[in-house]
């Protein structure tokens, strides 16, 4: 996928993975990355199920849900699907888009790629999954 100049700059500016990257890290997941499109009330993720995929926020938003009901909302630059590709477990929330939303989506076999090849790119990637696991693991 080709992000513009603006979509760059404003994923940089942001808190979130991407700010987080280097360049050649960047380089390597919008290389790698797919964009998709989904328009508003649309799930994107399903709860206990073992999907595929990989999802960082360029435009729009979503929330994510948890038996439910409402557990963090996501925007611009924020990411989700990384629990289930990292550990092999089902997803523990389903992700609705609020918005027409687009994302920079990484199947499977390239996220896990990036974090094998690349430790600059796992080492935020982790961190941030082992936060949510424990916020998580804490509810449960």
């Amino acid at each position: 996928m080709t992000l513009s100049r603006a979509q760059r700059a404003e994923l940089e500016s942001r808190e979130g993975l991407f700010a987080r990257l280097g360049p050649e890290d960047r380089d390597a997941f919008v290389a790698a990355a797919v964009e998709v499109s989904f328009p508003g009330g649309h799930r994107i993720t399903r709860q206990r199920e073992m999907e595929l995929g990989f999802f960082l926020i360029v435009s729009g938003s979503a929330t994510a849900m948890r038996d439910g009901k409402p557990v963090a909302h996501i925007g611009p630059g924020g990411f989700f699907g990384e629990l289930s590709l990292l550990d092999g477990r089902p997803r523990m929330a389903s992700v609705i888009a609020d918005e027409p939303t687009t994302c920079l989506a990484l199947p499977t076999w390239e996220f896990q790629r990036l974090i094998r090849e690349r430790p600059s790119f796992a080492e935020p990637v982790q961190k941030e999954a082992a936060r949510i696991r424990a916020l998580y693991d804490v509810a449960d």
